[in-house]
């Protein structure tokens, strides 16, 4: 299980899966919850998306750890893992980052 657990492979996986989910949380929030609350200002609408900042917040410490796994099982530099972890807060970059971890993947 310990092997499992910390495989190169594994580690990959966890950060990809939190790569997609944060991407895919950024743009909800970015580009639907923002806008319904500073631009459109319905009140309703607001009311039913409050749970996208929630989850949001609350997932985003997880893809972090995802990340700092990453960089040390892979032996990166502080640089990248800094990279890789503030690539959860836009939108794209997450998902960008995932990719590129995917191609690195590839044999």
């Amino acid at each position: 299980m310990k092997n499992f657990l910390f495989s190169i492979q594994a580690v990959k996986s966890r950060y990809r899966f939190m790569a997609i989910w944060a991407g895919v949380m950024s743009l909800l929030l970015w580009f639907v919850y923002m806008p319904v609350k500073y631009i459109i200002a319905n009140e309703g609408w607001h009311e039913k998306l409050i749970w996208i900042p929630i989850v949001h917040g609350f997932t985003y410490p997880i893809y972090v750890l995802a990340a700092l796994n990453l960089g040390l099982i892979t032996r990166r530099n502080i640089f990248q893992v800094a990279f890789l972890a503030l690539a959860g807060t836009l939108p794209f970059a997450s998902l960008w980052a995932e990719r590129r971890i995917a191609r690195e993947s590839q044999p």
